[in-house]
């Protein structure tokens, strides 16, 4: 749900705008593309696009939701061992997107970036339905529907080798689709354009979230009726048509580089700063090299040892063109400026992690619907993978609600437009996630007691007569701390950092996710470690019966409230946002108002 979550909060569409003019000019401001390309693009390349995106994500996100089934039940993995390496492939999946935006801006351009990436895909998920088709390339069983063997290392690497395709694929698909499809629509001579953008955007996020439900429903009851074989197949067979629709395509599209690199910007900052660490600041503005019409004409006074960085120290440092003669001696007030809006925003970001790692705990709950009655009727019941559902249901109800019901009825109420911050909605989603995992112990709680009243204490396969609806409270909770938090995190890195950064912060949420993974492994392993051993059983045991999943959920909402008072503190020395010392400037009609802009690290126009 987080990877969705980031997803549907990409740039807004004037915002995509604006990255996609930019990206018609190189970086000397000429045209990177030939005339005769306005040519192409256009609504025919839709169909291509948004079919390569949500082909992928039915084919990714069915394969995540029993995983940890597939885990345990064929290769002999203990819970802990399985939810690890998932946490990894997580991690691994969060994390590549970066490194997809840095290749793809940098070297390959969108088109290349994703046709690799896609083809990654498909490799993956093919070495994956392979290890459910080659009886060769997993552990033996002993007994028909008992655990596994371990797994010799050549069949980890054949796992762990679909895992990091995958993660290749998705790090070439995921960080360029959106602006890839963008460009085949921005057409600055057309008076609709934005319009048409707009259109676009409402018809991505669309598929984006039919293909998760699609995902959650429909590729996960084919595994739970049809088995491993059909069930990795169908997303492999899916994946193949997302490849061939894409690439056969690639006459009509708009194809454009961008060759820019903000992250060796923030290098030559940090390089440029030490070198001329023993230079005194000047007093006279003429002294900072700005870039021409650039907004930022003298550096702001927070992290004041970095704007030694773009002193002029002579006249010879700057070409006659203006250009610096050394890069790495000289940087621009805008350079210093992105670098210094990016650290600052780093403390508020660090908070998002808890959550993403309570959000990451998918493999507890899937356990815990597998071993209650998830019977809507007597001929049906809902996947133990499909309660996923009642995350991304919660989600998007209240985004609907908040957006089009609460915030215009209570402008109306007050007389005056009414919105909730950026920071305070990131605080109230931790709080929500606090509270969501103090409810998942709760439930977990009656859950393990009724199933020890049952005879099921060293039966973790029997079915508790208890309805699995019991966790749709948690799901819900979960859903709507992801709402408030991961839309306020998108949203004030959009807001605070400068739009030249537009692509780091899309991809600071999708880091703070993988960051999240990684964490989660080290707690998870810690507290298995702690409370297992010597005759003990361990917290997270295989045997949900005998672990006591509710000390773990209690563990995590401790963490959780923890981060809360955490957020508190970085929210309060972090001080107003831009938005806001924007309003409070057009209320004073200061005068000085874009002076005081020039103070302000991280200004971006915010929409």
């Amino acid at each position: 749900m987080k990877k969705l979550e980031m997803e549907l909060s990409s740039p807004e569409p004037k915002q995509m705008e604006s990255q996609v003019e930019e990206e018609e000019e190189g970086a000397a401001g000429t045209a990177t593309f030939p005339r005769e390309a306005r040519s192409k693009g256009g609504l025919v390349t839709m169909p291509f696009v948004i079919a390569n995106e949500a082909l992928e994500k039915v084919s990714s996100y069915g394969l995540a939701p029993n995983m940890i089934l597939y885990l345990m039940k064929d290769y002999g993995m203990g819970v802990t061992k399985g939810q690890n390496l998932l946490f990894f492939w997580s991690a691994a999946t969060n994390f590549m997107p970066l490194l997809g935006a840095f290749v793809a801006d940098s070297y390959l351009g969108r088109f290349l970036t994703i046709a690799l990436g896609s083809v990654f895909s498909f490799l993956g998920m093919v070495v994956l339905w392979l290890t459910a088709m080659i009886r060769q390339l997993r552990p033996a069983c002993t007994q028909l529907g008992q655990p596994c063997k371990t797994a010799s290392p050549a069949q980890y690497f054949v796992l762990i080798s679909s895992f990091v395709l995958m993660s290749i694929g998705a790090g070439g698909i995921r960080p360029c689709s959106l602006a890839f499809g963008a460009d085949q629509l921005d057409k600055k001579d057309n008076p609709e354009n934005r319009r048409v953008l707009e259109s676009f955007f409402g018809w991505y996020y669309a598929s984006a979230a039919v293909s998760v439900v699609i995902a959650l429903t429909g590729i996960v009851y084919i595994q739970d009726h049809l088995g491993w074989k059909v069930g990795f197949g169908v997303p492999a067979i899916l994946m193949l048509v997302s490849v061939i629709l894409f690439i056969v395509a690639s006459p009509l599209y708009v194809k454009r580089k961008r060759g820019r690199n903000l992250f060796s910007g923030f290098a030559r900052v940090l390089v440029a700063a030490y070198k001329n660490r023993k230079l005194s600041y000047p007093s006279k503005a003429s002294d900072y090299h700005c870039d021409k019409g650039s907004d930022f004409i003298v550096p702001s006074g927070k992290l004041r040892f970095l704007n030694k960085a773009c002193i002029i120290k002579n006249p010879e440092d700057l070409k006659p063109d203006g250009v610096p003669t050394n890069p790495w001696g000289l940087c621009t007030v805008e350079q210093v400026e992105e670098l210094k809006a990016l650290i600052r925003v780093i403390p508020l970001w660090s908070t998002g992690i808890m959550l993403s790692i309570n959000l990451s705990q998918s493999s507890f709950p899937l356990l815990q619907a597998n071993s209650m009655n998830r019977h809507v009727t007597k001929s049906f019941q809902i996947p133990a993978g499909s309660f996923g559902l009642f995350t991304i249901s919660a989600l998007t109800i209240w985004v609907v609600l908040y957006d089009r019901v609460i915030l215009p009825l209570a402008s109306k109420v007050r007389g005056k437009p009414v919105c909730l911050s950026p920071k305070s909605r990131m605080g109230i989603g931790i709080f929500l996630s606090a509270l969501g995992m103090l409810t998942s112990g709760v439930v977990e709680h009656v859950r393990r007691g009724r199933a020890i009243e049952q005879g099921l204490l060293n039966n973790p396969k029997g079915m508790v007569e208890m309805s699995a609806m019991w966790l749709v409270p948690q799901h819900c909770l979960n859903g709507l701390a992801e709402a408030f938090n991961a839309i306020g995190q998108t949203e004030f890195y959009y807001s605070e950092l400068p739009k030249s950064m537009s692509s780091i912060a899309s991809s600071m949420f999708g880091l703070g996710m993988a960051v999240a993974n990684l964490l989660a492994s080290v707690i998870l392993s810690t507290v298995d470690r702690s409370t297992g051993g010597e005759g003990k059983e361990s917290w997270v045991s295989s045997n949900i019966n005998k672990g006591h999943y509710e000390y773990y959920y209690w563990l995590l909402a401790i963490m959780t409230t923890i981060n809360l008072l955490y957020f508190c503190g970085c929210s309060w020395l972090y001080g107003p946002c831009v938005q806001k010392l924007r309003s409070k400037e057009n209320i004073e009609g200061d005068n000085n108002a874009p002076k005081e802009r020039l103070s302000t690290p991280g200004v971006q126009e915010h929409h």
